[in-house]
């Protein structure tokens, strides 16, 4: 167990609601941290914009049947978190333009410097039924395999970064990456330019507080930020 008050529960909260005012998820959608290597701390059952100040989270062990409450999806967490000793947050949301684009069986490709942060191509699970089994959970984490995120069919999107911070700005640019590419299929232009894996690898970079400024901005306004 984790107190309410621990800071992984604080900054779970945060992800949480800032996900919500980025437009990244509604009534649905998870996130989580690591605790340990054998641990992490999943966010309330219920629309993350609605995660109460001071509302704890659920650990979830690493080996092991969920906790009661937690909800089925959640395996994919558990399942990236034991391939990935590099992720430490994660991220599950149902965005539109990444929604719209799988609808048509389309991911995002990199045109412009967010989506950078997902080349060649964003990896895309192509069943539309819920992530609600152990063996589909394995099957997405596998897929995912170094990625920083996945489309998981019609049902939006999974991404994992170091931290927090870098968890809400890959979600931010894989939905920004959909919306330009959506774009170039609306105007005619799907068959442009996109960018080189040299280009994108010299523009996917955290430097500069890229991941901070961003999470700075989302979570502005929240009564649990720490300045």
């Amino acid at each position: 167990m984790l107190a309410a008050d621990d800071p992984r529960q604080r900054q779970l909260r945060l992800l949480a609601r800032a996900c919500d005012r980025a437009g990244l998820s509604t009534a649905y959608g998870h996130c989580s941290v690591r605790v340990d290597e054998a641990s992490f701390l999943v966010c309330a059952s219920r629309p993350m914009g609605l995660i109460a100040v001071g509302e704890a989270g659920t650990v979830v062990p690493l080996d092991g049947p969920l906790p009661d409450g937690v909800m089925g999806e959640v395996r994919m967490h558990r399942e990236i978190y034991r391939r990935r000793a590099d992720i430490h947050a994660i991220l599950r949301f149902i965005s539109p333009a990444v929604t719209a684009l799988a609808a048509i069986g389309r991911v995002p490709r990199p045109r412009h410097g967010f989506g950078a942060y997902f080349a060649p191509e964003v990896p895309m699970w192509r069943d539309p039924a819920l992530i609600r089994s152990d063996e589909a959970a394995a099957g997405v984490a596998a897929m995912l395999e170094s990625a920083a995120g996945i489309v998981v069919s019609v049902n939006g999107a999974v991404v994992g970064g170091a931290d927090v911070q870098q968890a809400l700005a890959l979600a931010v640019f894989l939905e920004d990456a959909a919306r330009i590419e959506l774009l170039a299929i609306q105007t005619g232009a799907e068959h442009g330019p996109v960018l080189t894996n040299a280009q994108a690898l010299a523009r996917a970079v955290w430097d500069g507080r890229v991941a901070e400024r961003l999470w700075e901005y989302w979570t502005q306004h929240d009564p649990e930020r720490v300045t």
